[in-house]
């Protein structure tokens, strides 16, 4: 048996539940794993609330690290006994250990330890994709992004300066803002003091930026459309102040032709050649130390509900983890 956080009706965090679940045996393509950490991550938010509709009951989690103990038919990149770490659907990452598709698992490097393999993945493949996959951005392009101390944030800092790329940061306090420069921001604007807009403006002498990369989602669409520079890209990647409303295309075109996309993350590692490349990549920035991952919160599975209470709260900065 291996003890599973599940949710049986959409709502707060107290849906959050402790469940006793046979892990099984894998099938074809497919893997069990027993977890050394799970990550945690907004989209488990979004799935607990029902913002994103999941059939109950329904175990969460998209993110985990640990050592594969058994593989079935057809899997030949990892084995019993390798280390291994993932971000992929289905949700039941927050669990002692499960069965699940393979093909997304991706074999960890010894030099990463369990608890940075299941803080970084989901929010290292989704800077991967935002920097490389989803518009060509090269060295002297400047970007915007928002929650920059948040997981995702402190490694995009960390990305874009490896890159040569300028990021301007948004969050929401003077300390969030020092910590997006302490990690490679070439600037930080607190949205709470001032109209990061302007001020976007200001620091890019009135062109704006090439691409602004957006998971807050209502509170900043507007604002950001403001800041790109004709042709440039809305990266929408996430809704933590609930969902941007319907969109007028004109709006695109009175901005100077720009462009808006809603990636998200399961789409670009749907390929497993792609997600074990994107991986490979990822774990390279890590080992050269050009990206560090922060891990500020550690919390015991059984106490999931309360990391989901701080992480809503926004009390968190860089990565949360569950200790299984």
């Amino acid at each position: 048996m291996a003890r599973t956080v599940i949710i049986e009706a959409h709502g707060g965090p107290e849906e959050l539940k402790l469940s006793d679940r046979p892990a099984g045996e894998p099938g074809p393509g497919e893997l069990r794993i027993r977890h050394h950490a799970c990550g945690l991550n907004f989209i488990d938010v979004y799935q607990r609330s029902g913002l994103y509709p999941m059939q109950l009951p329904a175990a969460l989690g998209m993110e985990a690290a640990g050592v594969v103990e058994a593989v079935g038919e057809g899997v030949t990149h990892l084995k019993p006994g390798d280390r291994a770490a993932y971000a992929a659907q289905p949700p039941g990452a927050y669990a002692e250990a499960r069965v699940m598709p393979a093909a997304q698992v991706c074999p960890l490097p010894d030099d990463i330890d369990f608890e940075t393999g299941a803080a970084m993945m989901l929010k290292g493949l989704t800077v991967q994709y935002l920097f490389h996959r989803t518009v060509p951005l090269k060295k002297g392009d400047t970007v915007l992004f928002h929650a920059a101390a948040g997981g995702v944030g402190l490694i995009a800092c960390q990305w874009a300066r490896s890159e040569g790329i300028t990021l301007i940061a948004t969050a929401g306090s003077d300390a969030k803002c020092q910590l997006a420069l302490d990690h490679g921001a070439a600037h930080a604007i607190n949205y709470n003091t001032a109209d990061f807009a302007a001020r976007v403006r200001e620091l890019t002498d009135g062109r704006g930026v090439d691409a602004v990369m957006d998971s807050v989602g209502a509170a900043t669409f507007e604002g950001s459309l403001k800041c790109l520079r004709p042709l440039g890209m809305m990266m929408s990647f996430g809704n933590a102040s609930g969902p941007v409303p319907p969109v007028d295309l004109g709006r695109l075109a009175a901005g100077g032709s720009l462009q808006l996309t809603r990636p998200t993350l399961f789409t670009h590692i749907a390929d497993h050649e792609t997600c074990q490349a994107m991986a490979r990549q990822l774990f390279d920035k890590v080992l050269s130390g050009a990206v560090a991952i922060r891990i500020d919160q550690r919390f015991p599975l059984a106490d999931v509900a309360e990391a989901h209470r701080v992480l809503e709260a926004r009390r968190t900065t860089g990565s949360t983890i569950l200790l299984p």
